[in-house]
Formats: C-alpha cells, structure tokens, sequence
C-alpha cells in the first residue's frame, strides 16, 4: 500500500528533525519520492519575512 506522510513548518531545522525521525522508522527502500517546498510571505504586522518549511515523503507500507 502506498502512503504520504505531509510535514509542515516555520523552520527549517524543525522539518529537518521531524522527517529524519520519521524516516528512520522506515525499511530500507520504502520511500518512493520525497517533494519539498519553501513559501515565503511577508509579516503584515512586522517587516520581517515568514516562512513555510513543507515536505511531502510517498512510502510503501
């Protein structure tokens, strides 16, 4: 059965952690691909710049 595993964060070492955490738990071989994306959009409130850290991992069950 294939499967995707959707993460999500404001930075980068967080979703770094999260999926090798995530994928250590995987036999080898079981990812089938992995996409990523990074979103930026500006802070209304401040002049600073935030951020979307996303990743997408499709694995065999």
């Amino acid at each position: 059965m294939i499967q995707v595993k959707v993460f999500d964060y404001e930075h980068e070492k967080d979703l770094e952690k999260d999926m090798n955490s995530f994928l250590s738990k995987l036999d080898d071989g079981k990812v089938i691909d992995i996409k990523y994306h990074v979103t930026g959009m500006p802070d209304e409130d401040d002049d600073e710049q935030i951020y979307c850290f996303s990743a997408m991992v499709v694995y065999k069950k």
